[in-house]
C-alpha cells in the first residue's frame, strides 16, 4: 500500500464524526471474575467522512480525492478537528507542551510523542504526520530553531538534532499533526436527489500503521 503525503480537505473533514478505538479481549472466569486483554498497544481511530458533506460540490471534491487515491489503495493526511495538537483546544502550540525524550549525550534522532493523562495513567502516542512548519522544539526550558538545531521529517514524524542532547536534558515538543488513514470502503454511493433531502453518504475512514 501506498501513501500520499496530501491532506484529506480540512473544511471537508470539519463536522466529521470519529474518534479512537481499542480492542479488548474479554474471557469470563467461571467463577464470574473477567481476564482482559488487548493485542493493540496503541489505538486505531476511525471517521466517516461523509458527515462533512454540506453540498454538492463537497460530494464532487470528495469523489475527485477518492479517485486519486483509488479508494482503499492509497492512504492519506486526516486532520481531526477534534485532537490535532500538543496542547488544549484553548492553548496556543508552545514547546513545552509535550515531553518527548530526555537526552542521553548519545541519540540523535527522537519520535514526536503525545501523552494521553488521567489520573495516575498515561498513555504515549506517536505522532507519525507533524504539519510542516508546525514543530517546536526545546531542550532544557530553552527553544531550539528549526533547520539550524534540529531538523524534522514530517513523514514520520521524526526529529532529529544537529548534536545529541545532553544526558538527563527533557526534549519538548509542541506541533500540529494529521493522523494517517485511508478510506475503508472501495465504493461511494451518491444521490443528487437523496443528497438534496439531507441524506449524505456514508464514508469510512480508518487510521493506517505507517
Amino acid at each position: 500500500m501506498g501513501f500520499h503525503e496530501v491532506r484529506f480537505p480540512a473544511n471537508l473533514s470539519f463536522g466529521s464524526v470519529g474518534g479512537p478505538e481499542r480492542r479488548t479481549e474479554i474471557v469470563t472466569l467461571v467463577n464470574g471474575f473477567e481476564e482482559r486483554n488487548s493485542p493493540w498497544a496503541h489505538s486505531r481511530r476511525r471517521y466517516d467522512a461523509g458527515v462533512g458533506m454540506r453540498s454538492l460540490d463537497d460530494v464532487e471534491a470528495l469523489i475527485a480525492f477518492f479517485e486519486a487515491r483509488h479508494g482503499k489503495l492509497h492512504g492519506f493526511r486526516w486532520k481531526d478537528w477534534s485532537d490535532h495538537r500538543s496542547c488544549v483546544a484553548s492553548a496556543d502550540i508552545d514547546y513545552r507542551d509535550q515531553v518527548i525524550a530526555i537526552g542521553d549525550d548519545v541519540t540523535a534522532q527522537f519520535q514526536l510523542m503525545k501523552t494521553y493523562r488521567s489520573g495516575d495513567h498515561s498513555y504515549a502516542r506517536p505522532i507519525l504526520k507533524p504539519v510542516a512548519g508546525s514543530v517546536k522544539i526545546g531542550i532544557a526550558g530553552d527553544e531550539l530553531r528549526e533547520s539550524l538545531d534540529f531538523d524534522v521529517d514530517v513523514s514520520s514524524g521524526i526529529v532529529t538534532f544537529d548534536h545529541p542532547p545532553n544526558a538527563d536534558r527533557e526534549i519538548t515538543a509542541g506541533y500540529e499533526f494529521d493522523v494517517p488513514v485511508r478510506f475503508d470502503t472501495d465504493h461511494i454511493q451518491t444521490s443528487v436527489a437523496s443528497f438534496k433531502a439531507g441524506d449524505v453518504p456514508s464514508v469510512p475512514v480508518v487510521e493506517v500503521r505507517v
